[in-house]
């Protein structure tokens, strides 16, 4: 029940407790109950005074705005003197509304007849178009931070007084796209010249016009460039090796995936690749229910190098330091394990659940332990399947995607919204400046406009 519970949120291991410790005694023989008889019990209990301090109310941040509501009082206060003052704070919200930015330019006529001059109009995101960066940033944020659909949004601009039809707003998002394009190479450029990437692969649906009343299931391929912290999403329309072979044909250093069989063509001589411990932990707490005592040693000692990742976070490690510590603990521990691995291979049922999973791991043993032979390596890939769980939640919100050109732009905002989480950055403001100053922004220094 635990696993059934907590296990898609949780998978640390906690041991089951023995049978023998959850027995309820219950006894099959007839006893004879005692009769009842009634007592009187009183005494003193001492009450443990809590040295815990109570912080007070939920501070309201700084840099939310203040409006001033002055409160005088209902008698005449004519020739007091004022000694002070309580302030009381209420925090409010008002929906968001529209507002028009409205240009006006005086034209001036030259003399004899030259000609006029007149203010020229800012440049603005869509050429000619009515939408400003905060209402395009907005609809691209609530779409894929906030999984609202463009069809619920419009309901929402309708209950503001705005009624705008659906095909304005794809156009909008489309455009945006259009001038985004060229900072989402630049983000692309900037993953697949690190030299250690996190890869995983996530479905999405598609309409097809060649499949009338069916979807096509295309998928988003997703490398995260963990020393830098951003993420690239690129789309394809099949899962096979053509989309990774194609996007990292100049990628040279460490790629960790999962067990598919599709990465495997990237173990040679430019790329060394590693497998994600999370996935062989999973195996064994699956066989569990199969072969309790074997799953539970398995378990046990993969917890054991977790805990050692772990100190190393919390600690703060470099990489140096998280080097030597995994030399020194999780060396030994992983080479115990792998011998463990070799005797019981035999000694359990090839197609059982055991044996599969200890055939897993058995098999991708190497790959499994090369994060201890650096320190800038990852145990698991956990932290790219954080960054996929957004697509996962909105998939459930818009359905599918229109088309295999609006899943690609939907993999390009992904990677600008994954990239914002990973550094920290406020997605919405950040989208809105970048909208304001792209149009004008030299070619050459886009890097500048990258979530940082």
């Amino acid at each position: 029940m635990k696993r059934m519970i907590f296990g898609a949120k949780s998978e640390r291991f906690i041991p089951l407790v023995p049978i023998e410790q959850t027995s309820l005694g219950f006894e099959m023989e007839t006893a004879v109950a005692p009769a009842l008889v009634k007592q009187e019990i009183s005494y003193t209990r001492e009450k443990q005074m809590s040295n815990k301090v109570h912080t007070g109310r939920l501070p309201i941040p700084s840099h939310i705005e203040r409006i001033k509501i002055e409160v005088t009082p209902d008698v005449d206060v004519t020739g007091l003197t004022c000694i002070g003052e309580e302030v009381t704070e209420e925090l409010e919200y008002k929906a968001g509304s529209f507002y028009v930015n409205q240009y006006i330019r005086k034209k001036y006529a030259k003399p004899d007849g030259e000609g006029i001059i007149i203010g020229a109009l800012p440049t603005r995101p869509i050429e000619k178009g009515m939408a400003g960066a905060g209402l395009l940033a907005s609809i691209i944020i609530e779409k894929y931070v906030d999984h609202l659909p463009l069809y619920r949004q419009i309901q929402r601009f309708k209950r503001a007084g705005m009624d705008i039809p659906s095909a304005t707003i794809s156009g909008w998002v489309h455009a945006t796209c259009k001038l985004l394009q060229p900072l989402y190479d630049v983000l692309k450029q900037e993953v697949l010249s690190q030299d250690y990437l996190q890869a995983d692969e996530t479905p999405i649906a598609v309409m097809d016009k060649n499949k009338e009343g069916a979807t096509h299931q295309g998928y988003h391929w997703v490398y995260h460039a963990p020393e830098i912290k951003m993420v690239l999403f690129d789309y394809r329309q099949g899962r096979g090796r053509d989309g990774p072979r194609e996007i990292l044909k100049d990628f040279r250093g460490h790629l960790q995936a999962d067990g598919y069989n599709a990465y495997e063509i990237f173990d040679n001589e430019r790329i060394t690749l590693l497998h994600c411990m999370a996935h062989a932990r999973r195996k064994f707490e699956q066989a569990l229910d199969d072969d309790k005592v074997r799953a539970e040693y398995v378990l046990q000692q993969i917890q054991k190098v977790y805990a050692i990742e772990r100190k190393a976070r919390e600690e703060n490690y470099t990489q140096v330091r998280r080097y030597e510590l995994r030399q020194s603990e999780s060396v030994a521990i992983l080479q115990s394990l792998h011998e463990w691995f070799k005797e019981n291979l035999r000694q359990v049922l090839p197609k059982s659940l055991t044996g599969e999973a200890i055939a897993y791991s058995h098999g991708r043993w190497k790959k499994l332990s090369i994060y201890t032979t650096d320190g800038k390596l990852e145990i698991d890939n956990n932290l790219v399947e954080n960054v996929i769980r957004p697509v996962a939640l909105g998939r459930k919100n818009y359905l599918f995607a229109g088309s295999h050109e609006a899943a690609q732009r939907s993999a390009m905002l992904y990677s600008f919204m994954g990239t914002c989480k990973l550094r920290g950055v406020e997605p919405l403001q950040w989208l809105k400046t970048t909208l304001s100053k792209l149009p004008d922004h030299k070619a050459n220094r886009l890097r500048e406009l990258l979530p940082c």
